[in-house]
């Protein structure tokens, strides 16, 4: 697969101007320091477009190898994400029942990208994050991904816990993976409509979700270290919703 490169756009009006037209920013980036009344003036449109944004010293702006940036540039989105309300009607509409992954402070980009192919692979309707805490699509992310986040429908959502709430609103059982349960992955019903909330390797799923959830399942260590690749246990969870769906 041919190397991406991340869209950027450089300067303050440029950034205003992507944020109006509601166009897919991954995050803003602001040289630590920055003052003014244009500044001011994206930095209130920053806040109440809830876009996501970094302080950042001035060296790290001079590795961008541009001379004059006003001290903001733009990180674009090569993906564009998913409206949570379509993919749940797209859900519907197929008939089938559905699974769909929650990643809970999943950070790093290549498990992102892992866990994407695998979702894709199985089937998985759609794969929601939130916008901060969490890995985003960027050209690494795909990379690791095969192409897979071209394909499979992302959601970034403001709040986890109000997206939980909803999905169950809408008859979506909700499983969590997580090692604080005695109860086997393979011993849980995901022969439902399920979305299964992965956490990150380090904190594990936060315990407000963890409260949620409709039941716990934990995926059995016999060797030596504590836990999987949280790319590897999302592709045991969804694979073994697979199984007990009987599709082939």
């Amino acid at each position: 697969m041919a190397k991406q490169k991340q869209e950027m756009l450089f300067g303050i009006h440029a950034c205003m101007e992507a944020i109006k037209q509601e166009k897919q920013i991954e995050k803003v980036l602001i040289r630590s320091g920055l003052t003014g009344r244009l500044y001011n003036d994206l930095f209130d449109l920053i806040r109440e477009q809830n876009v996501d944004y970094q302080f950042v010293p001035a060296e790290k702006m001079k590795t961008y190898n541009r001379k004059s940036v006003q001290g903001v540039i733009t990180l674009m989105s090569p993906v564009a994400y998913a409206e949570l309300d379509d993919v749940l009607e797209n859900q519907i509409a197929s008939g089938k029942k559905g699974l769909f992954l929650i990643l809970d402070r999943v950070t790093d980009v290549r498990n992102f990208g892992a866990i994407a192919r695998s979702a894709e692979c199985a089937g998985v309707d759609g794969i929601i994050i939130p916008f901060k805490n969490s890995a985003k699509i960027t050209p690494d992310s795909i990379k690791t991904s095969a192409g897979a986040l071209h394909k499979i429908p992302v959601c970034r959502v403001q709040n986890l816990k109000t997206t939980v709430r909803r999905l169950k609103s809408e008859g979506i059982r909700i499983v969590a993976a997580t090692e604080k349960t005695e109860t086997n992955y393979t011993d849980v019903d995901l022969n439902l409509s399920t979305a299964i909330i992965m956490g990150s390797e380090d904190e594990g799923i936060d315990e407000s979700l963890l409260r949620l959830a409709d039941e716990k399942a934990m995926i059995p260590i016999l060797g030596d270290i504590s836990s999987l690749n949280v790319s590897v246990a999302a592709s045991l969870m969804v694979y073994e919703a697979i199984r007990q769906r009987g599709l082939k």
